[in-house]
């Protein structure tokens, strides 16, 4: 049996202007995000993904703002896991294009969890 999660994968920032943080974070970085879209931004940076996410319906940018996301092969199956182990929902399994799905949820002291099933994303669990 495979183990739940693959590694600590990405750390997603929410933003109010994609295509300026795009350009800053790019120069920051000094590589191109290896996916683009009008609904998220994702950087390879040194086998980890910094995100950046124009939604900011749920997290406003700012402190507290970043989620972590555990890199996952099936978010489902993960989600029940996490909430059978007793943590709440705050962010369903949900596509958000491209085939990636995330979910956020409380774990038992008010942290945020992320999960993030990414097919554009190497697998590097062995």
């Amino acid at each position: 049996m495979s183990p739940p999660f693959l590694g600590l994968r990405t750390t997603v920032y929410p933003v109010t202007d994609l295509e300026k943080a795009k350009a800053w974070y790019s120069k920051l970085l000094g590589v191109a995000p290896y996916f683009d879209e009008p609904f998220y931004v994702g950087f390879n940076v040194g086998g980890f993904e910094l995100g950046l996410d124009p939604d900011t319906s749920e997290l406003k940018p700012g402190a507290g703002g970043a989620v972590a996301y555990w890199g996952v092969e099936d978010a489902e199956r993960a989600w029940a896991r996490v909430m059978e182990l007793g943590a709440e929902p705050a962010s369903p399994v949900r596509e958000v294009g491209g085939g990636i799905k995330v979910a956020t949820v409380k774990d038992p002291f008010g942290n945020l969890f992320g999960l993030i099933e990414n097919p554009h994303f190497p697998n590097t669990a062995s």
